[in-house]
């Protein structure tokens, strides 16, 4: 358990100063448009609840996924394709510049 809150405190530490590199607050921004716009865009086309919508989200773009939710819609499917696309790639760039921050600072 020590080395969970260990762990957690040496990554929490690399976010804060993450959060001064431009490209990190760049990127957080873009994952939280592309999530939310992912979020309504299947509450409204897919008519899924909120919170299966955001779910569905956040595990597709951290390549997760979810065992029983799917798209049923053209549009829901051609979106999906997108979504993967666009949000994997920032995702993996936030992630990317936390662990920058992790490897620059060798003291966490």
């Amino acid at each position: 358990m020590l080395s969970f809150v260990l762990t957690s405190l040496r990554l929490l530490i690399a976010v804060v100063r993450a959060r001064k590199d431009p490209v990190f607050r760049s990127a957080g921004i873009l994952v939280t448009l592309t999530l939310v716009s992912a979020t309504i865009f299947y509450r409204k086309v897919e008519g899924w609840l909120w919170i299966d919508a955001a779910l569905y989200s956040v595990g597709t773009m951290a390549t997760i996924g979810h065992p029983t939710l799917a798209p049923s819609t053209v549009a829901g499917k051609l979106f999906t394709i997108l979504f993967m696309i666009v949000g994997i790639g920032l995702f993996i760039a936030l992630i990317a510049r936390i662990a920058r921050a992790l490897i620059l600072h060798k003291d966490l």
